[in-house]
């Protein structure tokens, strides 16, 4: 019997550890998927959980990729929110036939004024001759200019265009410190500028009149010293009632100068700059200044004048004490007001409308067609209801650009954002940066797959879902016993949910802080130079397909 009995529990014992031993290699099993799905997503924060708050006593674990249709199509933007320092101005039509048309830019910009800003003063002398104060010979301007300094363009840098510049009006006045008035690229200019142009002046973006000596002088560092330019002589008598006022506010009998709020309501209230002859370029304009030229006196420490040997034009000797000097007195700076107007042809509302154009969705900036993408978080929701979702792979595949056999042609645009459409102007507005949750950044990949890839967009996913599943929960918690689910969906669909499964995708630029090794991004704004992309997907009743969302989700099974 005792040997029975030790073999017996010897037995057990022996059961007991291959138990033991099973729920280890279940432990060990979990462990090394988890570990796994870690390696391959990394540090994301991601993933999204639909229903799963515990991990079940399960005896296996699996790994899923499914798939769900994504439908898109092409939305007209009509106007963009538009905050920049770059002004954009110039005509240019689309040299493709089945192109996009079109479209004008022009902008206006407030000059801005240093606090407390004064000219120098006429030069006066002591009755002794012994010291002076001033420097100015009279008081008077010899010479005003407005210039406009750009660093780039797009287009034909030799084609012929004129610019013309005018004054903004008292209009102006009424509406600058409202920005929805003039933030948007769909700003009616034409209220806000007087109808006699400042000045008129032809140009060519790259100017063949400057010498190479000139184009590629360089100062001491090696920067260039040679900016670009369009110069606008002006009237004297505009720079000579500028500076009546300045003396006036020295005398204290004015606050003109005080800020540059006071000097545009004041003094002078800004430029509006058009192109109105030309077609085929669109400059891109980094600064306006507002330059004025005095003649001063030659002085010494003691602020007498001096007296200088100089030859006059007919190489005949003589003294002088004078020479001329030009200030940049007043600039548009980014403490100031700058607004973009963006006109586009009716031929880019026909993209989106036609029938012809709906078996594939566009992209084309600036202010011109987004891509708009159906998601379908309902099936995703039901299907994967216990699941944890680990990623979520969305792709947009451009097709290669047609137009390539024309000299001036425009590119895809080198990033997209992607946001719910319900966040598609507030975004912008409220100056956001892409969260990774409901908010995200691609580049064009146009070497290897010619895509913008949003390679995890899981908390989205989750969120949208999650979003959703507490409004039902609210509402059939009013409704109690009168609960319609079916009336329920039909209302979400019509009301609060019309627009909960969409997104839109924008060409944006990306600004970053590079001052550290670790770049940060520090602000998104929409793209404003010409881009467009062709992209798969579209209508499949006009030809399209579906894209194709990829859902990589965990999956315990009992």
């Amino acid at each position: 019997m005792p040997a029975t009995t030790s073999t017996i529990r010897f037995g057990e014992l022996n059961k007991n550890k291959l138990i033991s031993r099973r729920r280890i290699m279940k432990v060990k099993y979990l462990g090394v998927l988890l570990l796994a799905l870690l390696s391959l997503y990394g540090c994301d924060d991601n993933t999204g959980t639909l229903g799963m708050d515990m991990l079940p006593d399960s005896d296996g674990i699996s790994a899923k990729t499914e798939t769900f249709d994504v439908s898109t199509k092409s939305m007209l933007a009509d106007k963009v929110y538009s905050k920049t320092s770059t002004g954009y101005i110039g005509k240019f039509t689309d040299p493709d036939p089945k192109g996009f048309g079109n479209y004008e830019a022009s902008f206006l910009a407030e000059l801005n004024c240093t606090e407390n800003f004064t000219f120098p003063a006429v030069y006066e002398e002591s009755a002794d001759g012994k010291s002076g104060k001033g420097t100015m010979v009279k008081d008077e301007v010899e010479k005003i200019q407005l210039v406009v300094y750009y660093s780039s363009w797009f287009g034909d840098s030799l084609n012929a265009c004129r610019m013309s510049a005018y004054e903004l009006n008292d209009e102006w006045l009424k509406v600058r410190k409202d920005p929805d008035k003039y933030r948007y690229t769909n700003i009616d200019t034409k209220l806000y500028h007087e109808s006699k142009a400042l000045g008129k002046k032809a140009y060519t973006a790259y100017d063949t009149s400057v010498p190479d000596s000139v184009r590629k002088a360089t100062d001491s560092n090696g920067n260039s010293t040679y900016y670009p330019n369009i110069t606008f002589p002006l009237d004297k008598e505009l720079g000579n009632n500028i500076l009546k006022l300045n003396r006036q506010y020295q005398e204290k009998k004015n606050d003109f100068f005080d800020n540059s709020d006071k000097f545009i309501e004041n003094v002078f209230k800004g430029v509006y700059l058009q192109t109105d002859y030309g077609d085929g370029t669109i400059l891109y304009v980094d600064r306006v200044d507002l330059q004025m030229q005095f003649r001063f006196h030659y002085v010494d420490s003691l602020g007498v004048k001096l007296t200088k040997k100089v030859t006059d034009e007919n190489g005949e000797a003589g003294t002088d004490s004078t020479y001329l000097a030009t200030a940049v007195a007043f600039a548009s700076t980014k403490e100031v007001i700058q607004a973009n107007k963006f006109e586009n042809s009716e031929k880019l509302a026909e993209k989106v409308n036609n029938d012809n154009e709906k078996g594939w969705s566009y992209l084309k900036s600036p202010a011109g067609i987004f891509t708009e993408a159906t998601l379908p978080y309902d099936e995703i929701a039901k299907k994967l209801a216990n699941d944890t979702l680990n990623a979520v792979k969305l792709t947009f595949t451009n097709y290669k650009q047609d137009n390539q056999e024309y000299k001036f042609s425009m590119s895809a645009p080198q990033t997209v954002l992607l946001v719910r459409q319900k966040d598609m102007e507030s975004f912008f507005v409220n100056n956001e940066l892409a969260d990774n949750v409901t908010s995200f950044v691609a580049t064009h990949n146009s070497v290897e797959t010619n895509q913008y890839t949003f390679k995890n967009i899981a908390r989205l996913v989750s969120t949208c879902i999650n979003e959703k599943k507490a409004a039902k929960q609210k509402a059939k918690e009013a409704a109690g016993a009168a609960w319609d689910e079916a009336a329920w969906e039909d209302g979400w669909n019509e009301g609060e949910g019309k627009n909960w499964n969409k997104v839109v995708l924008i060409p944006v630029v990306v600004t970053y802080d590079t001052s550290s090794n670790n770049p940060s991004m520090i602000g998104i704004q929409h793209d404003l130079k010409p881009t467009y992309a062709k992209l798969k997907g579209g209508d499949p009743a006009f030809g399209g397909s579906t894209l194709k969302i990829e859902v990589t989700h965990t999956s315990f099974n009992k």
